[in-house]
């Protein structure tokens, strides 16, 4: 798959003098302003990282920048791809100083000024994760899908041990929960599914009910996992989605899927705006499923790591 990273920086006269180089959970395809960013970049390897470098270092020179500047790649077997670069601070900027402890704008400042050194950012022992948050539950009919176009209306950081740790701290954050009602699941595509097992693998772990639409029931059931299936809310049968919804018989939604007809289209947006207006939290991107399940079945609320900010640096 597609990777999207960040690069943020700062240069004096073309030379850059500190960057971060930060990593979305999402495949590439979501607008950066909607992205879950992690820092470090856990899933890059060494020469991807030296690639990127060395295209900001070569941008910041051919354009002679003084001061802030980020630029967004795609990824794909160690072959880089820029997608636009921007000479200006991002709203990465204040997540990058908080968790590296460099205040980057104040960098910035004293390049206008005075000649600076280049700093060297030392190793990070702990994953910071940066969330968007959402108000889709305020604008009716607004479709809560992450596409290329920006749609958060806020984000907050957090800091964890690990990338589950931070992770479920964002999700909750970002007024997420850990389910105990039940969990819906709608897979487009063999690939979405097969992709998603060991997510529902998980899940099936917690003891909380799953309910899924009829393909997806059948695959989970197939692979050992106590699934129950629910009608599509076109079919007006019963068990049906949104009378599960309505019931309050769910707290987590997963829907992924696959538009390939017209009944499918409006199914997955009345699934997902019906998921938001009855206040179910909703994931719509596989990797942040996965990870949800991940971090809810291996971290415990109860006993997570609550730090000040300054016991991480």
């Amino acid at each position: 798959k597609v990777k999207e990273i960040e690069l943020d920086a700062v240069a004096q006269r073309g030379e850059v003098k500190a960057f971060v180089i930060s990593e979305h959970i999402e495949n590439a395809g979501v607008h950066s302003g909607d992205a879950t960013i992690m820092l470090p970049p856990l899933t890059l390897n060494d020469l991807t990282k030296a690639r990127i470098e060395q295209v900001g270092r070569a941008i910041a020179k051919a354009l002679s920048i003084t001061g802030p500047f980020n630029i967004q790649f795609l990824a794909k077997d160690n072959q880089v791809y820029v997608i636009e670069a921007n000479l200006r601070a991002s709203r990465t900027f204040p997540f990058i100083s908080k968790v590296t402890g460099v205040n980057f704008i104040e960098l910035f400042v004293d390049a206008l000024f005075e000649d600076i050194p280049e700093v060297t950012l030392p190793p990070l022992n702990f994953t910071a994760v940066k969330a968007p948050q959402f108000s889709f539950s305020r604008l009716t009919g607004a479709d809560p899908i992450l596409r290329v176009e920006m749609a958060s209306t806020g984000e907050v950081a957090c800091f964890g041990e690990d990338l589950e740790d931070a992770y479920l701290k964002a999700i909750i954050a970002t007024g997420g929960r850990v389910p105990q009602k039940g969990i819906f699941i709608s897979l487009g595509g063999d690939d979405k599914k097969a992709r998603f097992l060991d997510g529902a693998q998980l899940l099936a772990t917690l003891g909380v009910p799953i309910y899924a639409t009829e393909k997806t029931a059948a695959f989970l059931q197939a692979h050992g996992i106590d699934a129950t299936m629910l009608y599509k809310l076109h079919e007006h049968k019963e068990p049906n989605i949104l009378t599960y919804f309505r019931e309050n018989k769910v707290d987590l939604a997963i829907n992924v899927v696959d538009q390939h007809t017209t009944k499918e289209v409006d199914d997955g947006y009345r699934m997902r705006r019906y998921a938001v207006d009855h206040n179910i939290h909703l994931f719509t991107k596989i990797k942040q499923a996965r990870l949800f399940a991940k971090a809810i079945v291996e971290k415990d609320l109860e006993t997570v790591s609550i730090k000040a900010w300054n016991e991480y640096n």
